[in-house]
């Protein structure tokens, strides 16, 4: 093979790789995280779909909104026995325990409860460190 055919070849996987260590630092947890926070939701009876994706996508979006919280992933819960106590959870990663009173106390989040609780039967939220 020549150089240039080498180089052009190269240059492809070069991107691919530049891409992956973006995305894979996008979704990992900074070295400072302490602190991680699970929130499941079980929705109300006969709540409509479109009203647990708008939950979920809204849930989500608070991650660009409340620069405390570091990492976030979550989704819907998978029944593998049969039955499911909650149909949603939520982790959500911060540095300290002053970051999540923030996050809760923030006007977004507020906003995001006010406007989902009405479609919530129960809600369980636990806190825990992160063990490194």
């Amino acid at each position: 093979m020549n150089k240039k055919k080498i180089i052009g070849y190269m240059k492809p996987v070069f991107a691919l790789c530049v891409f992956m260590l973006i995305i894979y630092g996008a979704y990992t947890p900074s070295q400072n995280a302490e602190i991680q926070k699970i929130v499941c939701i079980k929705f109300k009876a006969g709540t409509s779909t479109a009203d647990v994706e708008r939950h979920m996508n809204e849930f989500a979006q608070l991650r660009r909104e409340i620069h405390q919280m570091v990492a976030y992933s979550g989704g819907k819960t998978l029944s593998v026995d049969g039955k499911s106590d909650y149909d949603a959870m939520h982790y959500l990663t911060f540095r300290t325990k002053e970051d999540i009173t923030t996050f809760q106390n923030h006007p977004k989040y507020q906003e995001f409860v006010k406007n989902n609780q009405a479609i919530w039967d129960k809600e369980l939220v636990i806190d825990a460190n992160i063990l490194k």
